[in-house]
């Protein structure tokens, strides 16, 4: 198991109103939670950590976390048992099992449970790390959605649902991943991305493309929506890329 995070940071997530995401980390090795704090931690999120399943329990009630890493195996209670018991207070806090088994059994039933997805140890940092960005990226932006689907920076608007945009009340027409790396600026204005970012968030952080893509698309972007108007795409000269208003 990787001791360190990756010095490749990938984009910062962050919920709907600003505030950092929660991570519960619950297992009875103490080493173990110590080095996924770290990691985790180094993401910018809030952690906590609990060593057995009637205090995971207690914090998952006390903290609502936005995810749960959760060890099957405790000393108390399993983890099937500790999410069985989150859940009947009405939660759907993504849950990522850590287990040393690796049966098929085991995965179905850890699944079926109610978790949303399994890592076996030994594992890596970085494998735990981008399993749970997913988890949280998918819960969050389901959550968003629901609230309201319209991006809104400046005179551009991005409706999620519809997948339609517009400038200054112009449509604006996309490709799908056009339209996925314009949701990503959009979700962070003001906010300079780097190429690594946006190749995480928008390729996904197991795709072994090139940084050369991001450049390009971002020049598809810039044609499609600052195209006769004032830029609202700007390049970083050695940082990246930034979306904002005009004015």
């Amino acid at each position: 198991m990787s001791n360190a995070p990756s010095p490749h940071r990938a984009p910062a997530i962050a919920k709907g109103d600003g505030s950092m995401v929660r991570v519960l980390v619950v297992d009875d090795e103490h080493s173990l939670t110590e080095l996924l704090k770290m990691a985790l931690r180094y993401e910018g999120w809030d952690v906590r950590t609990a060593g057995d399943g009637h205090t995971a329990v207690k914090v998952a009630r006390e903290f609502r976390p936005d995810a749960i890493v959760l060890d099957i195996m405790l000393p108390d209670i399993d983890g099937l048992e500790v999410l069985q018991r989150v859940r009947a207070e009405g939660t759907e806090t993504p849950v990522l099992f850590l287990t040393a088994k690796d049966s098929l059994d085991d995965r179905i039933n850890g699944l079926t449970a109610g978790g949303d997805d399994y890592v076996t140890k030994p594992f890596s940092l970085e494998e735990v790390v981008a399993r749970l960005r997913g988890l949280i990226r998918r819960s969050t932006l389901t959550l968003a959605q629901a609230k309201d689907p319209v991006l809104t920076v400046g005179d551009l608007t991005l409706d999620e649902d519809s997948y339609e945009v517009a400038r200054a009340g112009t449509p604006i027409e996309l490709t799908a991943t056009e339209f996925e790396l314009l949701r990503f600026l959009m979700r962070n204005p003001r906010r300079v991305l780097s190429k690594a970012q946006i190749l995480d968030r928008v390729w996904s952080y197991d795709f072994g493309g090139k940084e050369s893509v991001v450049e390009l698309y971002i020049s598809y972007l810039r044609k499609k929506v600052d195209a006769g108007r004032e830029p609202m795409i700007h390049t970083v000269r050695g940082a990246g890329y930034m979306l904002k208003a005009v004015g």
